[in-house]
């Protein structure tokens, strides 16, 4: 979220980090909060990590819930939020960075995965990384091996970014994000990451393996236990539709759906069934929602593709992968000014 706060509370320059609440100490979070220097204003927002087990867990709500602790409405009480938008982030480091060339292209930034997750911190990374990757493209050009008539795999790019801060980065913040995923938890993570990496740089001879899939993370729901969120206040803590109306998402109507399922069975027979729905919960923008059928008894899920935020929770959450997520149509989606 933006929020324009009033000047006695706007603090130019000053960057809040928390971990763990109202997360127990088994769900990865953390949150973030930035006294933004133009204007009073204050951008903030709360990262819940995606291979939580409670069906029940919903992400949006517990951001609400962060706002309330004194350390973080101290800053923004008397304010007004201003913009609202979410994303999901792509947390599993060095280990799980795909092939980043292929015949006529390369992966730069947070496309491939170069976030350093203990900071929260990617767009230095999406900087030097593109700039690695037009260095070897002018490089190529130069000595012929690229043109507009014929394309290349650009081998020089990968060779050049392990050689980079970049890669170093992400080597030293490797063992971070599932140093927090084992029976010890949060306090198992803290320990770890402030010995081997603020301490020690990230320099232990392993590397740490993350533990299953985002998708797969989900416990039944008769075995978890149901969370009761509060009401929202309309002064720190909001409702979602009225927070997605802030994103200014929009997309045409006519235009063929970008969220479509691969079984129109499953929501119901598997979702559902055993978890409770949880792509209702999941979603930051009230795309999914389970309805009552429009005859006799049940319920079927609706799709509201208009409100979508092109996070792509959806896509990598689903316990069933069953949302294939594809590009809109060019234009539609959120128009964030000032995130």
């Amino acid at each position: 979220q933006l929020w324009e706060v009033p000047e006695e509370l706007h603090d130019p320059g000053l960057a809040l980090h928390t971990v763990g609440w109202p997360m127990d100490r088994k769900t990865y979070g953390g949150s973030f909060l930035y006294h933004v220097n133009d204007g009073p204003l204050v951008a903030l927002g709360y990262v819940v990590a995606l291979d939580y087990t409670n069906p029940y867990l919903y992400p949006f709500k517990e951001m609400q819930r962060w706002k309330t602790h004194p350390r973080v409405a101290r800053y923004i009480e008397g304010g007004e939020r201003i913009m609202y938008g979410a994303r999901a982030l792509n947390e599993g480091g060095i280990q799980s960075i795909p092939e980043i060339v292929f015949p006529g292209g390369v992966l730069i930034g947070c496309d491939a995965g170069f976030l350093n997750v203990p900071k929260i911190k990617g767009t230095h990374n999406a900087i030097r990384s593109g700039i690695i990757a037009a260095d070897c493209i002018f490089d190529a050009i130069e000595d012929g091996s690229l043109s507009l008539e014929r394309g290349i795999v650009l081998d020089s790019y990968d060779d050049a970014l392990k050689k980079s801060d970049v890669w170093q980065e992400l080597i030293a913040c490797r063992n971070v994000r599932p140093s927090f995923s084992t029976a010890l938890g949060l306090w198992g993570g803290m320990a770890y990451t402030g010995l081997f990496y603020v301490i020690l740089g990230g320099k232990e001879p392993w590397t740490l393996k993350h533990h299953c899939k985002d998708s797969d993370s989900l416990i039944p729901a008769e075995k978890a236990q149901k969370i009761e969120y509060p009401k929202p206040d309309n002064k720190l803590t909001f409702d979602l539709l009225s927070s997605v109306a802030l994103s200014g998402t929009n997309h045409e109507g006519d235009q063929p759906p970008h969220l479509t399922l691969m079984d129109d069975s499953v929501p119901l027979e598997r979702n559902y069934a055993i978890y409770d729905g949880p792509e209702q919960r999941f979603c930051p923008a009230g795309v999914y929602e389970y309805v009552p059928e429009d005859s006799g008894d049940g319920y079927k899920l609706a799709i509201n593709a208009q409100n979508c935020v092109h996070c792509k929770t959806c896509d990598i959450k689903c316990p069933s992968q069953n949302i294939n997520w594809v590009v809109p149509e060019n234009g539609g989606g959120p128009a964030y000014n000032g995130m």
